[in-house]
């Protein structure tokens, strides 16, 4: 197969003919980037992904920051093959589940030894909701607007936007308080003169809107599908004690940013926050579906969670799943992915703050490693947002150009693998640069 980053790609006509295949039974409701492209994808290897019809495209995406060490590396693709043909489900014990547990548990958070496997984001957030039951023996949630932490019944009456449109009735007992989202102040103040007045209003929700009865305060340390948003310093460490102040676990919802995403290990280990229990998933199997409830010991022993089959998953941490966590986790380590997250997220948002200040449109940059947020704007000054007709538009664009990227929306979230190089990643930036100016040219714009 030829590369062909760079030339004007059309869609192919054995692409054409696998989704025509495909779509005479797929239901509805597949991700925004896969039904907007209308492409079958063959093969990837590390930053890069092949369709059927053999054009290569630089990939922005990573199935979401699932693909934390790209796609099909060779000692991730060894490890699966070989245990595949040993054994691939079943709760028992297992050497490699044994070792992995080992490994993850020595990269957490200071006292959070304790780890129980899930196959999914949101069934770990909804074991970590049985979990704080257990502990506080309380029963209500406060999360924040802009929250994504599954779409599960549990979970879905903390998500924002709408996601839940036409779910309800919602399981009571859950309250949302305002995420410090600074470029869309919800309280329209302005960081640093507001003094956190968000975290200010988390404990109003508490006092004015609970029963007095919250099992925990739930939060992400950096928003992702709100917009790869960054709250400003002490956000979290003023949340966690407001979570202590209430009797309430502190729940880190590390889905997105954990395993390296920010430049840190951990999301919350830029404001140096150890949380009571921790959710973390995506990069965390390198693609495989995997995910993980952590926390401490003493917690961990509450009941009914850590009664026998409590707090099991039917899935949740077999062989073939620890086989490729263990194989994730121990590239993302042994090749210092962690570092090349911060070294090339710091390139990346260089480049994209100097684009700014030649596209107008673009109102906002942000982000911490490879977690990457744009906002684009019709006008800088009343942050209006500009149309989803226009970055279809800018998404299809970016696509002919050879780049896979979720820009499809006005908030743009970008999120390679881990293991992505500056060149390619600057390469990448270059065709989105050139797109989005064609674009905006097109469309007046620019």
């Amino acid at each position: 197969m030829t590369e062909t980053v760079g030339k004007r790609l059309e869609v192919g006509e054995r692409s054409k003919e696998i989704v025509e295949l495909e779509g005479r039974h797929m239901a509805p409701g597949l991700q925004s980037f896969a039904l907007y492209a209308g492409l079958a994808m063959a093969r990837g290897e590390g930053s890069r992904l092949f369709d059927a019809d053999g054009n290569s495209y630089i990939d922005f995406i990573a199935g979401i920051a699932v693909g934390s060490v790209g796609h099909c590396h060779p000692h991730y693709v060894k490890a699966l093959q070989e245990q595949a043909a040993k054994l691939t489900f079943g709760s028992f014990t297992t050497e490699v589940r044994a070792k992995f547990l080992n490994l993850l548990g020595s990269v957490t958070p200071e006292g959070l030894t304790r780890i129980q496997l899930f196959s999914g984001g949101a069934e770990a957030v909804e074991a970590a909701f049985r979990l704080a039951k257990s502990v506080t023996k309380k029963f209500e949630f406060v999360g924040y607007s802009g929250a994504f932490h599954g779409k599960t019944g549990g979970v879905l009456p903390l998500l924002w936007g709408d996601f839940k449109d036409g779910l309800g009735p919602f399981v009571p007992g859950t309250y949302s308080a305002p995420y410090a989202y600074c470029y869309r102040c919800p309280l329209h103040l302005t960081y640093p003169d507001c003094g956190l007045a968000c975290a200010e209003e988390t404990r109003r929700v508490i006092r004015n809107q609970t029963g007095g009865a919250v099992a925990a305060i739930i939060v992400e340390p950096m928003q992702g599908t709100a917009g790869n948003v960054i709250p400003p310093p002490g956000f979290l460490p003023a949340i966690r004690a407001i979570a202590q102040e209430s009797g309430a676990l502190f729940i880190a919802d590390e889905m997105i940013t954990g395993f390296g995403r920010t430049g840190r290990f951990w999301g919350v280990d830029h404001d140096g926050v150890v949380p009571d229990v921790m959710t973390c998933g995506k990069g965390i199997g390198g693609g495989f579906p995997l995910a993980a409830v952590v926390s401490t010991e003493a917690l961990t022993k509450a009941k009914p969670f850590a009664n026998p089959s409590g707090s099991s998953s039917s899935y949740g941490g077999n062989p073939l799943a620890s086989a490729a966590g263990l194989a994730a986790l121990e590239i993302i380590v042994g090749e210092n992915l962690v570092a090349n997250s911060e070294r090339v997220g710091a390139a990346m948002l260089a480049k994209l703050r100097a684009m700014q200040e030649r596209h107008r449109i673009i109102g906002d940059v942000r982000g911490r490693g490879l977690l990457l947020g744009i906002e684009l704007v019709q006008d800088r000054r009343t942050k209006e947002l500009v149309s989803k007709d226009f970055t279809k538009a800018l998404f299809q664009e970016c696509l002919r150009r050879g780049l896979v990227a979720m820009v499809y929306s006005p908030v743009i979230r970008l999120n390679p693998p881990l293991n992505i190089t500056e060149e390619t990643a600057l390469e990448g930036l270059e065709i989105f640069d050139e797109a989005l100016g064609a674009v905006a040219k097109e469309w007046k714009l620019a």
